[in-house]
């Protein structure tokens, strides 16, 4: 079986679409998915299936808008998937330590897409680029460094443009997830 890590878009987040994550282990468990956990309140949901990544994130989108009533779009990555992100990350070190230094909130997010943007998409956000906002796009995810906040960021702020569904998560949240995977298989 496959471990699949499924980012919900848009739950939990500002007072919005608030699902308890024990409800949501319920529910995904109810749909046959094995081995469930989730992890904060963000919507991050481990998980075992041997279905498609597509017919996953049909099923589980409509399970939640069926029980929750809240349509919130899944992204999935595999925990294969999840451990290259991680070990791809095409910041130095020393990039990521300077931003560190500058800010005082997190540096360093992915952007999980739902499926790679256009090469045009990618173009129009190169003008948001700056020393301060910088962004590596790989495939279906868009590595971002901040030397400030991502609240104050025109390049996060833009990444829409890409015009995929897309949810953000820190670098923290990502090599969390990365070890429950290995403690899962």
């Amino acid at each position: 079986m496959t471990i699949y890590i499924a980012f919900l878009r848009g739950i939990n987040v500002g007072g919005k679409n608030k699902i308890k994550m024990a409800d949501l282990k319920r529910t995904l468990e109810s749909v046959g998915l094995f081995e469930v956990k989730t992890y904060i309140q963000s919507g991050n949901v481990l998980f075992k299936s041997n279905e498609t990544e597509e017919s996953l994130c049909d099923r589980i989108e409509r399970e939640i808008e069926t029980v929750f009533g809240i349509r919130a779009e899944v992204i999935l990555r595999t925990s294969t998937e999840l451990e290259q992100i991680i070990f791809n990350c095409p910041f130095s070190k020393e990039d990521i330590r300077e931003a560190e230094a500058l800010s005082e909130v997190e540096s360093l997010y992915v952007a999980l897409l739902k499926h790679q943007p256009a090469k045009e998409k990618i173009e129009c956000i190169d003008a948001y680029r700056s020393e301060g906002d910088r962004c590596h796009i790989t495939g279906r995810d868009v590595y971002l460094l901040f030397q400030h906040s991502i609240r104050n960021s025109k390049l996060a702020k833009n990444l829409y443009k890409l015009n995929v569904s897309a949810t953000v998560r820190n670098w923290k949240t990502l090599s969390k997830l990365v070890a429950l995977a290995k403690s899962t298989s």
